[in-house]
C-alpha cells in the first residue's frame, strides 16, 4: 500500500493515508518526520500490510518501506530490482528517530573525494534487543529478539523527550476552571523532561490564587518563594550572578531532577500577586539558568498576568479531568484563543490536551466523549489513568503505577513534538 506526505519547511505537513488526508502541525521538519513515521507504523500494524511511504520535502524526496512490526527500510533502486526478481528482503530498522529515515541514494548529493575514501561508517546506533515482556525474557535466555512495536514506540518517545532544543522552551499548563488537574500535569511533565533530558527544567507557580505547586512537590532546606527571587531580580540577572545561587530560591526535586519556584498558598493573592513585568523577569531568569520553563497558572483568563503568560508560551497544555465542567473550561479556553489573534489561534491548534481520570468511577465512554470533543480543536489528546498517588500530597514519579508512568511519557512526547 502506498502512503504520501508533503512536508513544508515550517514543519507542517499533509499526510494521505489510506485515502484520507490529514494535516499535521509542527514546528520542525525533524519532529514532523517522526510523527508521520509513527502514524504509518501504526497503520501498517493495524492492516498487517507493508506500506510504502513517499515523502516530498523542500530539500528533495525520499521513499521508505514500513512493515507491520515497525521495521523501516529505505527504498532504493537495488531494493526495487530485488523486489521485481522476488528476492526476499531482510529489513533493516531505522532506529529511534527522524534522522534515521534515510533519503534514497538517487536524491542524495554525491560524496566528496574525502568522503569517498573514508574508512568511517555513518554514525548510526545499532538496534538494542528487546528488554520488555516475553521478548525481553528470551533475550535474557540468550535468544536475541527484536523489540516489539510497543517497546520501539516507547524508546522513540524517550529519545524525543530526552533531546535538547536551542533556546528556552516555555510550557504553560492552563484551564480557566479550577480543579482540572493543572498542577499534577505540570509536575509529571517536568519530571519526564528532567529525568530523561537531564538538568535545566524549572516549574514555577504563576497562580496568584493559592497555587498548590509548593504543596505537591518536595521542599528544599529553606522557605523562599517566587517573590523572593523577583525581589532580587537585578542581582540574579546581573553579570556576576552564578548558577549555584539559584539554590537560594528554588526547591530541587532530588529524585525527579527538576526545580520548583513556589508561592505561599496561605497568603492572599493581594500579598503575592505577580505583574506582567514580573512574568517577563521570570522568563529572563529561566532563559539564563534553565532550558525549559513550566508555568502553573490561575483561573482568571482575563487577568493581565495570564495574557502575558500566553504571549510568552511556546507550547500550551490544557489540563482537564473527566468532569464535564472542567472539560468545558478547557474547550472555552482554546476557543477564546482561536478568536484572539493569529498567534493565539496557532497556539490553540498546536495545544496538547491532557485528560486526568481523577474520578475512578469515570467510564471509558466518559473519556471517549471528552477526547472526541477536543480532537478537532487541538493537536493531540492524552489520557492519564486514575492513580491514587496523584490525588493528594507530594507527587513522585516513582510512586506512580507503571501504566501511569507510561501515559506521562506519552504526554511529554506529545509536548516535545510541538517543539
Amino acid at each position: 500500500m502506498s502512503v504520501t506526505a508533503t512536508i513544508q519547511n515550517d514543519g507542517s505537513a499533509v499526510l494521505n493515508l489510506s485515502g484520507k488526508t490529514q494535516k499535521i502541525a509542527g514546528n520542525s521538519v525533524d519532529t514532523t518526520r517522526l510523527r508521520i513515521r509513527e502514524l504509518v507504523i501504526d497503520h501498517a500494524s493495524k492492516t498487517g500490510e507493508r506500506q510504502t511511504l513517499k515523502a516530498q520535502e523542500g530539500t528533495g524526496a525520499w521513499e521508505i518501506y514500513v512493515y507491520p512490526d515497525g521495521t523501516v527500510e529505505p527504498v532504493t533502486n537495488d531494493s526495487k530490482a530485488s523486489e521485481a526478481e522476488e528476492v526476499p528482503m531482510v529489513p533493516v530498522r531505522a532506529d529511534l528517530g527522524p534522522e534515521k529515515l534515510e533519503v534514497p541514494e538517487s536524491v542524495q548529493t554525491l560524496p566528496t573525494r574525502r568522503e569517498a575514501r573514508s574508512f568511517l561508517v555513518p554514525n548510526q546506533a545499532p538496534e538494542e534487543p528487546a528488554q520488555q515482556g516475553f521478548r525481553g525474557l528470551l533475550n535474557q535466555m540468550g535468544i536475541k529478539v527484536k523489540p516489539s512495536l510497543a517497546e520501539t514506540t516507547e524508546r522513540n518517545e524517550r529519545m524525543l523527550v530526552g533531546q535538547h532544543w536551542p533556546g528556552l522552551r516555555t510550557v504553560t499548563v492552563a484551564n480557566g476552571k479550577g480543579g482540572s488537574g493543572k498542577t499534577p500535569v505540570l509536575i509529571n511533565l517536568a519530571a519526564m523532561f528532567a529525568r530523561l533530558g537531564g538538568v535545566g527544567v524549572l516549574g514555577a507557580d504563576a497562580n496568584p490564587f493559592r497555587g498548590t505547586l509548593g504543596w505537591r512537590t518536595q521542599q528544599g532546606p529553606h522557605e523562599a518563594t517566587i517573590k523572593d527571587l523577583l525581589n532580587d531580580i537585578e542581582r540574579v540577572l546581573g553579570p556576576g550572578a552564578l548558577l549555584a545561587e539559584m539554590s537560594r530560591y528554588v526547591h530541587h526535586q532530588t529524585v525527579d531532577k527538576f526545580d520548583v519556584l513556589r508561592s505561599r498558598p496561605h497568603l492572599l493573592a493581594s500579598d503575592q500577586r505577580l505583574t506582567p513585568e514580573d512574568l517577563d523577569n521570570l522568563v529572563a531568569v529561566a532563559g539564563k539558568y534553565y532550558r525549559m520553563l513550566f508555568l502553573d497558572t490561575g483561573n482568571d483568563e482575563s487577568d493581565p498576568l495570564f495574557e502575558r503568560i500566553i504571549s510568552r508560551t511556546d507550547q500550551l497544555v490544557v489540563a482537564t479531568s473527566t468532569r464535564k465542567d472542567r472539560a468545558e473550561g478547557g474547550k472555552l479556553l482554546l476557543e477564546s484563543l482561536m478568536d484572539r489573534d493569529a498567534a493565539g489561534a496557532a497556539l490553540a491548534r498546536d495545544a496538547v490536551v491532557v485528560i486526568s481520570v481523577a474520578d475512578k468511577s469515570a467510564t471509558q465512554a466518559d473519556i471517549k466523549n471528552i477526547t472526541k470533543g477536543f480532537k478537532p480543536i487541538c493537536r493531540e489528546v492524552v489520557t492519564i489513568p486514575h492513580d491514587e498517588s496523584l490525588i493528594d500530597g507530594w507527587i513522585k514519579y516513582d510512586a506512580l503505577a507503571p501504566v501511569t508512568q507510561r501515559a506521562c511519557l506519552s504526554a511529554a512526547a506529545a509536548v516535545a513534538r510541538g517543539f
